[in-house]
């Protein structure tokens, strides 16, 4: 059976990646257009990996979700052809992050609403949990 400190919890928990995600959408959409050599390493995307964590009778409350790494996105860098700025290669390339702009935001809508609907989740649990004390004090 599951206590309502477990629903605190786990909402806490999905709150807490929902968070750690938003981060990653917002530093890879500040760093979307920090241009760079193609010869140098520039910022890569980030991605946060998540596991769920089950139920342990030793430890009932290490349940819900957690960050397990954030990984750099492999895709290569986007080159964009500008031989008069300063960071051009040989060829006239100029490097930039590896960041969809697009998907970046479908990310960043994702994480709200999961976070977003976590935190309705412990509104109504405290609200339960309200109306249940009330109905036991009268």
């Amino acid at each position: 059976m599951m206590s309502i400190s477990n629903v605190f919890h786990i909402a806490a928990s999905a709150l807490t990646a929902q968070s750690m995600r938003l981060n990653a959408v917002a530093s890879n959409l500040a760093n979307a257009e920090s241009a760079h050599s193609s010869t140098g390493e520039g910022y890569k995307a980030k991605q946060v990996m998540f596991q769920a964590v089950a139920m342990d009778k030793a430890e009932p409350w290490a349940q819900g979700v957690r960050m397990t790494e954030v990984v750099e996105d492999p895709r290569p860098d986007r080159l964009v052809y500008d031989p008069k700025h300063p960071l051009a290669d040989a060829k006239g390339y100029v490097a930039y992050p590896n960041v969809d702009a697009v998907e970046e935001m479908v990310n960043m809508i994702s994480a709200s609403r999961s976070y977003q609907t976590n935190a309705e989740v412990m509104a109504t649990a405290k609200d339960l949990m309200s109306r249940t004390l009330a109905l036991l004090q009268s």
